[in-house]
């Protein structure tokens, strides 16, 4: 089931969309991931300063006592805590000896290589052996033969939670800001592609065959290449159109000839068929007749120019044009020997090989020597030349006919010669050549070639 334009058509606008947002939540997962090591890093750094001055603090506010003295009393807790206050444990020793301990954390730490001052991360095992990170300053004081060592210590997962709330409070923001990012990202996406749907509508509106362009002088410039393009081939389809109706209007005039003739010898046959006026009606029927099949070699030439895989299409090969010569000679030995006419066959530069399609540049060839034995006197030389020089490479038609001017374009040709070379040109577009009509070399009068340039249209062997 084959489903209709309209369904499987993509949205311009949602492909932005979804880019811009997608760019947005990579920028957002970024700003995050930098966020959360941010505050990490700010966390650490924060705590292991808290952890200095609460260690100062301590060692420069607790007076110096005797022994047999009260320890300096720990600081009661506050009810009204802060949600970043941390929760120092205090260890004090005077004269090596513990004399504060806030959170019974001594048994469980590992105290023999503790530095005299400075950050370090100890393991605490609970009772029942688990370990636990904690982090540490400790600060050393020596006064008159006195020693006091002051460590403040912090649960390293208290820091984490205490970093995981910064970043969420950092990314929180940004999570609420995403969807409004979006809508209005949304909104400038539609008012951004208005001149595009506008661009659009104008190219809708356009006649290209009524000699309708866009305006070249667009507001925006980024549209100036694309409004280039579209007059190129708005102005190309005018030209083909030109062609077509040229066409027909030699389809029209080579038909109504051979056809008004028919009708009035058929009139006159039937009040009295005399072998004159029969012989002229078959003559007509005939001429008619290779009009129509001019019109068939024409449909047939434009299904073989299309795409190689198309069913009636068939791809381009190597095809050496002496042997193509030799073939069409072959072919219309009768007709010119019937016609009285000297058919011959000149090779300039060895063989010539040509990548096009064998269908379209048989029918080409065949056409201009069909022409050249149908349209000139009794006795005239038709000559096939294949040659290649340093310009190119061919295969030309002539005759020493004296048909017409040498400046003649081909479509003022005398009468039976315009639809023919028309087929000409066609094949010619299509098979990348240029059909050239000159006076040829002496004793040629007329000549029709297909020239092909090199080194786009020919291999020399």
């Amino acid at each position: 089931m084959n489903l209709p334009a309209t369904a499987t058509r993509r949205s311009l606008r949602r492909h932005l969309l979804l880019w811009v947002l997608g760019a947005q939540l990579v920028v957002w997962v970024v700003v995050v991931a930098v966020g959360w090591n941010a505050s990490m890093r700010e966390t650490r750094k924060f705590t292991d300063g808290h952890l200095v001055a609460v260690a100062q603090l301590w060692m420069g506010a607790a007076s110096w006592h005797h022994e047999g003295e009260s320890p300096w009393p720990l600081p009661v807790p506050s009810s009204e805590t802060h949600e970043y206050a941390q929760d120092v444990a205090i260890l004090v020793w005077e004269n090596r000896r513990l004399v504060n301990d806030s959170d019974h954390l001594a048994d469980g730490l590992d105290l023999s290589r503790l530095p005299d001052k400075g950050l370090v991360t100890l393991v605490y095992r609970d009772t029942k052996g688990e370990p636990h990170d904690w982090r540490a300053y400790v600060e050393t004081a020596r006064v008159e033969g006195q020693e006091r060592r002051v460590m403040a210590l912090l649960d390293l997962k208290k820091r984490f939670v205490l970093a995981e709330d910064i970043a969420k409070h950092l990314a929180q923001p940004a999570i609420l800001l995403l969807p409004l990012l979006s809508l209005v990202m949304w909104w400038t996406l539609r008012r951004g592609l208005r001149p595009l749907e506008q661009l659009s509508d104008e190219v809708a509106a356009l006649d290209a065959f009524a000699g309708q362009r866009l305006e070249s002088q667009h507001r925006f410039r980024e549209f100036a290449s694309t409004v280039t393009a579209i007059n190129t081939m708005v102005d190309t389809l005018q030209a083909q159109a030109q062609r077509e109706r040229q066409f027909a209007s030699d389809v029209a005039h080579e038909l109504r000839t051979p056809l008004a003739v028919i009708t009035l010898q058929a009139r006159a046959a039937q009040v009295e068929a005399t072998p004159e006026r029969l012989e002229r009606l078959e003559q007509e029927a005939l001429r008619a007749g290779r009009i129509l099949t001019q019109l068939l070699d024409l449909a047939r030439a434009q299904r073989a120019a299309g795409p190689a895989d198309a069913p009636a299409g068939e791809p381009a090969q190597d095809a050496l044009l002496g042997e193509v010569a030799v073939r069409l000679i072959s072919a219309h030995a009768q007709l010119a020997h019937e016609s009285q006419h000297e058919m011959s066959l000149v090779e300039d530069g060895g063989e010539v090989r040509v990548r096009v399609n064998p269908m379209l540049l048989e029918l080409a060839v065949r056409n201009l020597v069909e022409n050249a034995l149908r349209h000139t006197p009794a006795g005239t030389q038709v000559e096939l030349r294949v040659w290649q020089d340093s310009q190119g490479c061919g295969i030309a038609v002539s005759d020493d006919g004296q048909r017409g001017g040498v400046s003649a374009p081909p479509a003022q040709a005398s009468s039976g010669l315009g639809l023919g070379l028309r087929l000409v040109e066609r094949i010619a577009e299509e098979m990348g050549a240029q059909l050239v009509r000159d006076g040829g070399e002496a004793p040629m009068t007329t000549r029709f070639a297909l020239r092909w340039p090199h080194p786009e249209g020919a291999v020399p062997v």
